[in-house]
């Protein structure tokens, strides 16, 4: 989704509204229950959301993280401004700095150690790279379109965002084919992007 991701994709941005504001935290609580008491912390009450809107149909929203109490202490308020979530169609998806900052908050599954180098070039993950003696997909069966947080054996920080292109009980049983649509990885345009 983001691998060839630029300014050249951003088509407009625009401050919301606090009501606006309140309805998107909802959502994203809604989307990840797990959040609920950290969502004030990643979209603060009084903070300015920004909406951006970029080729097919993928929104982004930013939130100024600056603490700055004084305008010479930022040359650039664009530069304190921090993409927390993404929403395509109805889809809402964490930033992977967002899950950085909240590891255990969202849906988790792990790669074994020979996937990393395809995943980190964007490719989507085969069933094989999460059920091998390095990969781990969840005790719970986790429906088809979930959002997933991928990590990496022997990493501990997650490399990727996915969606599970079949359940968890059928990547387990099929054990092959394209297990997760990768949406978001450490490198490509969005990770780089800085508002």
């Amino acid at each position: 989704m983001f691998k060839k991701f630029s300014k050249d994709d951003i088509h407009s941005r625009s401050n919301i509204k606090s009501s606006v504001q309140r309805g998107l935290k909802t959502n994203f609580v809604n989307s990840y229950p797990d959040l609920s008491n950290a969502i004030d912390n990643i979209i603060p009450k009084k903070s300015q959301v920004i909406l951006i809107k970029c080729e097919d149909k993928i929104q982004l929203y930013s939130v100024n993280n600056s603490n700055a109490t004084n305008q010479d202490d930022h040359e650039d308020d664009d530069n304190n401004n921090e993409i927390v979530l993404i929403q395509h169609f109805t889809d809402i998806i964490p930033t992977l700095r967002t899950v950085h900052k909240y590891p255990e908050l969202f849906p988790r599954v792990q790669v074994d150690r020979g996937a990393i180098k395809f995943v980190m070039s964007g490719a989507n993950i085969m069933c094989p790279g999460l059920t091998s003696k390095g990969g781990q997909l969840p005790e719970d069966n986790l429906p088809v379109d979930t959002i997933v947080t991928v990590y990496a054996e022997g990493k501990e920080n997650a490399l990727a965002i996915g969606k599970l292109v079949m359940s968890v009980d059928d990547i387990k049983n099929k054990n092959k084919g394209i297990g997760i649509e990768l949406l978001h990885y450490l490198g490509d345009g969005l990770w780089n992007h800085r508002e």
